[in-house]
């Protein structure tokens, strides 16, 4: 299966997901969390997702507990969008890439850096 296909499928499935999380209304899962990547193998039998949350890791690892137990509702509904003929098993992966990129950020906001003028000249 060419290399582009799967890339535009991992990209569909990442669009839909993105809206049926929102439609969860297990309570362990989080308002804040983010879709950060999809990884969908080459066969379409398996997709990893990782899962970020603003309000750190450990909020991300409850969402993931609760999006596990949501996952036939949402392989369903991931089914009946796509139209895929066989629909990935999903599997949900805490990550913690944002709370990773909030620390270098505010890391790079703290350094003291001189401006440079035009005086010179």
């Amino acid at each position: 299966m060419p290399s582009y296909r799967i890339d535009r499928i991992t990209e569909d499935i990442k669009r839909e997901l993105i809206h049926i999380l929102r439609e969860v209304k297990d309570p362990r899962v989080s308002e804040m969390i983010s879709i950060v990547k999809v990884d969908v193998s080459n066969d379409l039998s398996w997709a990893k997702v990782y899962i970020s949350d603003l309000q750190g890791m450990e909020k991300a690892r409850e969402s993931v507990k609760g999006l596990k137990a949501a996952g036939g509702f949402i392989r369903k509904r991931l089914s009946s969008s796509l139209h895929l003929r066989k629909t990935p098993e999903l599997k949900f992966i805490a990550d913690d890439s944002i709370e990773k990129g909030f620390d270098l950020f505010s890391k790079l906001n703290s350094l003291d850096i001189p401006e440079e003028t035009d005086d010179e000249n």
